[in-house]
């Protein structure tokens, strides 16, 4: 089975919104501008339109770890990566910057591509409930995460909660295949940041957000090349050294609990579904 891609995308300008521009997100947002002059080349006609959202700026136990350097300390991530990235396109296309939090009532409408490069749950949440907030379509939501030496990159389409039926081809996302990384009540309570690079590297592996990031733009690639995908996502390992795909099979999907009967099914987050079911009781 075959994923084709959204075909509005091959004849316009494509809309992508980068949330997160930390580990991850700093190496996609580089990649991102690699992307966009290679699907030029190959004729898009206009390539990407990328918005960055983070609320962070950068402090020093990001450089060595992140794409920034000591002159970046004390600026906006943000907008220190999307100028970077302007300067470099010399007016080829202008990027934006936000320096603000994603909540529940971002408005995601003009994006095509929501990339979430977020470290917590309750990120990945606002990102999913703006999503469906739209107010009709689907878009793209491309999930990176990782731990230590191990990561995730899931690329789903988020329905528009108005929609009442469902495709039972709709690539499946990271919420509906994990639906606890969309659970804040499961965040870890000891996530605090680092003061150093070298207590940063105690919590990651030096390479697995560029691991991460090479997957996602990889699969970004063959979408917008191809037109099609027959993967739509993959789980990195940098310590045993592996990739496994995540393939574009319904079978598969029913595995992780995934429900396609042509109805549109609301993803819950774990802990209320146990509330639920001691009110119940």
């Amino acid at each position: 089975m075959k994923h084709k891609v959204h075909p509005e995308l091959i004849r316009r300008a494509i809309n992508v919104v980068v949330i997160g521009a930390g580990g991850t997100g700093s190496r996609v947002i580089e990649g991102l501008a690699c992307l966009h002059r290679a699907i030029k080349a190959k004729g898009h006609p206009f390539g990407l339109k990328v918005s960055v959202i983070d609320p962070d700026t950068v402090s020093e136990a990001n450089v060595g770890r992140q794409a920034f350097y000591p002159c970046d300390v004390g600026h906006s991530k943000a907008h220190t990566l999307v100028n970077r990235v302007n300067m470099a396109l010399n007016g080829e296309a202008v990027w934006t910057a936000y320096c603000e939090m994603v909540t529940l009532q971002t408005d995601l409408s003009s994006a095509d591509i929501v990339i979430g490069a977020v470290d917590n749950r309750k990120a990945r949440l606002a990102i999913l409930r703006s999503l469906e907030n739209v107010s009709s379509g689907n878009r793209y939501w491309l999930d990176l995460g990782n731990r230590i030496s191990d990561g995730q990159v899931i690329l789903g389409e988020v329905t528009s909660r108005k929609r009442k039926t469902d495709d039972p081809e709709r690539l499946p996302h990271a919420g509906e295949l994990y639906p606890e990384l969309i659970d804040p009540a499961m965040e870890p309570s000891d996530d605090v940041p680092s003061c150093s690079l070298a207590e940063a590297l105690e919590k990651q592996a030096l390479f697995i957000n560029p691991a991460v990031c090479v997957q996602a733009m990889n699969l970004l690639w063959l979408l917008l090349t191809k037109g099609e995908l027959e993967i739509h996502g993959a789980f990195i390992n940098l310590e045993f050294g592996t990739v496994l795909p995540l393939r574009v099979d319904p079978q598969q999907w029913a595995r992780f609990g995934v429900v396609r009967n042509g109805k549109r099914q609301k993803v819950v987050r774990p802990s209320a579904q146990k509330i639920k079911a001691a009110a119940t009781a």
